[in-house]
């Protein structure tokens, strides 16, 4: 199980809730609470099968600035491939 903590001010608004809700419905395996006093998000995911930076995304793509709170799971993070440059 991997929980992460998000706050987004704004997202205490109802149609940002209905929007955010429409986008996280396509995650398999994953469960969300909105905590609309606070402006926080909670996500649970059985699997890693989203990254960190596709969360942000959705986030974003709701005109939503997170901010996420907590340590995030090292298995959530982009795996970025990375070459030594030789001289």
């Amino acid at each position: 199980m991997f929980e992460l903590e998000v706050y987004a001010a704004g997202v205490r608004d109802l149609n940002k809730i209905l929007e955010l809700d429409q986008q996280l419905a396509t995650l398999p395996g994953l469960r969300y609470k909105v905590d609309s006093n606070h402006d926080l998000v909670y996500l649970e995911l059985e699997e890693p099968t989203v990254t960190v930076r596709e969360i942000r995304a959705m986030f974003r793509g709701l005109r939503l600035e997170p901010r996420f709170v907590g340590p995030i799971p090292s298995e959530l993070r982009p795996k970025v491939q990375t070459q030594v440059l030789t001289a």
